[in-house]
């Protein structure tokens, strides 16, 4: 039989943009559809014009700190619209970039929503195409629970387009989304308070990262209000009444929801096409991205394994060689991803937490840790402090993990991701000779074992 395209892709987010663009550079002819705009959640909504927002919210402190270094300054003043409105500049930039890639290498882009007709064909804008092949890559959406008032409420999407900026803001959530835009905003002067429903946030990091940013946000002007819900929220003029789990109400300007994302799967057709999801709306996919109909793929959050844009840049690399390319490009290995978090301090981490080193190697480990003032800070007034922490098998001496708080978290730690997956031992990091004076060198000077477990 005779396709219109050897692949269609359903969502030009990053994993999509790249299956296609290196499936059309092996030869095959693509299409990709896009309802939106190009780069998906994170160029858009997400990632990029987020660490924007904390660079923006980082300048007060630095304002403070350079005083301390002699200079004389003034700046009192921050004018939301500027930055807005230059994210929004820098966003679409970046959205032509995606298109001229797209169509550098050849690959047909159509505006309009995307639905699956059967397990072949794809409709867009009434418009129906058939490919041998395709793939599924819709992303994510952020959710909001069902409780009285939740039409008060905005999210993630809706932040970065504001019309102004709040005096006061509730942020709920408990996640890296909810922990980040409280220091944004925190950063940018607005009254913060984070309410989460559990004991503590970011469910999944490191217990001593955790407990560590948890002292820090509070340094940062940021409330804290866990083992909290929001029961209910109504409006008085301008402002949010909430009414809490604890019998407190607190008013706010602006309420933020970040309590998590959905799979992109609702009115794509997947039912028409015979594709199979699981409990929470994920596509299932095997270790080869297939769905239940071997000729339909799916990667990125619509897969809801591990929602991170270079994990479904991967994937796309991956599909594009199995299916036109080199077959035998190796799979991708969801071990040792390194991560970060844009709060403030930053968050970067890689390998096993202590928690789950325990589960495998308990009565087997060593725990090195230290914390410390940062060099930069020893002259200000400001106590923020950085953090570090290393596992080690002890039998093995391998290196298991990795974990840091503190300025510029992310960038040190995509290095040493590197010695994690070449499988580094901490005799190596000992004999490895630090730059000073810097933070990265704490990692190479880590001595005394701080408690074995």
């Amino acid at each position: 039989m005779k396709y219109d395209y050897d692949l269609y892709v359903i969502g030009a987010g990053s994993g999509g943009v790249r299956a296609s663009r290196m499936a059309a550079q092996f030869g095959a002819r693509v299409a990709v559809a896009e309802s939106t705009f190009l780069g998906g959640t994170c160029v858009n909504v997400g990632c990029v014009p987020k660490k924007l927002f904390v660079y923006g919210s980082h300048f007060h402190e630095e304002f403070q700190d350079a005083k301390f270094y002699g200079w004389e300054n003034k700046v009192n003043q921050f004018n939301w619209p500027t930055l807005r409105d230059n994210k929004t500049k820098e966003i679409e930039r970046l959205n032509g970039i995606y298109a001229n890639l797209l169509d550098g290498a050849g690959v047909k882009v159509h505006h309009g929503k995307a639905v699956l007709k059967d397990e072949h064909t794809v409709e867009v804008e009434g418009q129906s195409y058939s490919a041998k092949y395709i793939l599924v890559a819709s992303g994510s959406t952020p959710t909001i629970p069902d409780f009285p008032g939740n039409d008060l409420v905005i999210t993630s999407n809706e932040a970065f387009y504001l019309p102004e900026l709040p005096k006061k803001i509730v942020v709920v959530g408990g996640g890296y989304i909810a922990v980040e835009f409280a220091g944004i905003f925190a950063g940018l002067g607005v009254e913060t308070t984070l309410i989460y429903r559990g004991p503590l946030f970011l469910r999944g990091f490191d217990i001593s990262i955790r407990e560590f940013v948890k002292n820090e946000i509070v340094n940062k002007n940021i409330n804290l209000m866990f083992d909290t819900e929001v029961n209910s929220i109504s409006s008085s003029g301008d402002s949010r009444i909430l009414s809490l789990s604890n019998g407190e109400e607190i008013s706010s300007d602006l309420v933020l929801y970040a309590t998590g994302r959905k799979p992109n799967t609702s009115n794509l057709g997947l039912e028409q096409a015979n594709v199979e999801l699981g409990e929470r709306g994920e596509i299932l996919v095997n270790e080869k991205y297939q769905t239940s109909q071997k000729n339909i793929y799916a990667i990125g959050d619509v897969t809801d394994r591990i929602q991170l844009t270079p994990v479904a840049i991967e994937e796309g690399m991956c599909i594009a060689n199995q299916l036109f390319g080199d077959e035998s490009y190796p799979t991708l290995s969801y071990d040792n991803i390194p991560t970060a978090v844009f709060c403030q301090p930053n968050i970067g981490t890689v390998g096993l937490t202590e928690e789950e080193a325990l589960a495998s190697y308990a009565g087997d480990l060593d725990i090195y840790e230290s914390q410390f003032k940062p060099m930069k800070l020893t002259m200000t007034d400001r106590e923020e402090r950085s953090f570090m922490k290393m596992i080690v098998q002890r039998s093995t001496d391998a290196v298991l993990g990795i974990h840091m708080v503190g300025g510029d978290a992310g960038e040190l730690i995509q290095g040493l991701a590197v010695a994690l997956i070449a499988g580094a031992t901490k005799s190596q990091f000992d004999a490895t000779i630090g730059i000073h004076p810097t933070a990265a060198e704490e990692f190479v000077t880590l001595r005394a074992v701080s408690r074995s477990l």
